[in-house]
């Protein structure tokens, strides 16, 4: 397997399995995990493009730049969810065939330029999707002035609870922030944020705060009144989440962005102690219907991916015991 020989020694067996997986989980178990100087882990990041499954995405872009025939639909197989994926893989952004993907897909579902058709389009697209095109947009290099006007977008569609709800201007008008909603525009916020340049920081890192807060007050996945679990889904981790939220996914933004430790975390922190397996490992649970170029694990077994997330999210948690 090319990149083995980077590999560290280790005595922990859940490392030493995960470090024999795809490149995807090696460099970044090797930066997350392991704390390697950023060269070793770099050079694994490489091999994202010529094998496994970032090779294996890749090959499947068509010569017209498109994955699977669209750009949003058929899901999972089309240029929006291939992106998401390869994003999360961690390819490299300067990939020039991935790149055009991006532009050719923003292109499709927005616009070429911070126009008024892009405006129009801008306002009619669910936030889901708008969130997922600046995540898309942002990191392969999408221009500042598309970039600017997305997050504007973003930043006035929330909420009165402070987050975020596809269903927004539709009948019946919904009264409560979505979780999947919320996390698609959050995941894209964090890739603004993280690319450390635009001109919105400050409104973004307040909306975040905001709309954290809101899941939070909802300890992740229960009721605010109630206290019961909204719905059973939220507790089964999967991999790729698609547009659907779980725990696992909320913990690991909070993680990423090394947010302060919070009490109201510890339902879904025991939860995810709960799910691991006699064998150190944690599974995939769910997997969402749709169509795949390949499956990556199976499901019911046991994840590198989920492995791999949920010990960054506790190393997270228990760094701030």
């Amino acid at each position: 397997m090319a990149g083995l020989a980077t590999q560290p020694a280790t005595t922990d067996p859940v490392i030493a399995w995960l470090m024999a997986g795809d490149a995807a989980i090696r460099w970044q178990t090797m930066r997350d995990l392991l704390d390697m100087p950023e060269q070793a882990w770099q050079s694994e990041r490489q091999q994202t493009v010529t094998t496994g499954w970032g090779a294996r995405l890749l090959a499947e872009q068509e010569e017209n730049g498109r994955w699977g025939g669209g750009f949003y639909s058929p899901k999972w197989i089309s240029s929006t969810y291939t992106l998401l994926t390869l994003i999360d893989i961690g390819i490299p952004a300067t990939h020039e065939a991935a790149r055009r993907g991006a532009e050719l897909t923003v292109q499709e579902m927005l616009g070429a330029s911070c126009d008024e058709p892009f405006q129009q389009k801008l306002a009619a697209l669910d936030r889901c999707i708008v969130g997922m095109m600046l995540r898309i947009g942002v990191y392969f290099g999408m221009d500042a002035a598309r970039i600017e006007a997305i997050v504007a977008n973003l930043l006035a569609e929330r909420m009165p609870d402070h987050a975020w709800n596809c269903r927004r201007h539709r009948r019946p008008e919904p009264h409560h922030s979505s979780f999947h909603t919320t996390f698609n525009v959050l995941e894209g916020l964090q890739q603004y944020l993280a690319a450390g340049n635009g001109k919105q920081q400050e409104a973004v890192l307040a909306a975040e705060q905001a709309a954290l807060e809101f899941m939070l007050q909802h300890k992740l996945f229960r009721s605010d009144k109630t206290n019961e679990v909204i719905n059973y889904k939220f507790t089964q981790f999967s991999y790729p989440p698609r547009w659907y939220y779980d725990i696992l996914r909320g913990l690991s933004y909070f993680a990423k962005r090394t947010m302060p430790r919070d009490s109201r975390l510890q339902d879904a922190i025991d939860l995810l102690y709960k799910r691991r397996r006699k064998d150190g490992f944690w599974p995939v649970q769910n997997r969402h219907p749709g169509r795949e170029f390949f499956q990556m694990e199976k499901t019911g077994g046991p994840s590198r991916w989920n492995t791999l997330r949920a010990l960054r999210v506790l190393r997270w948690w228990e760094n701030f015991a």
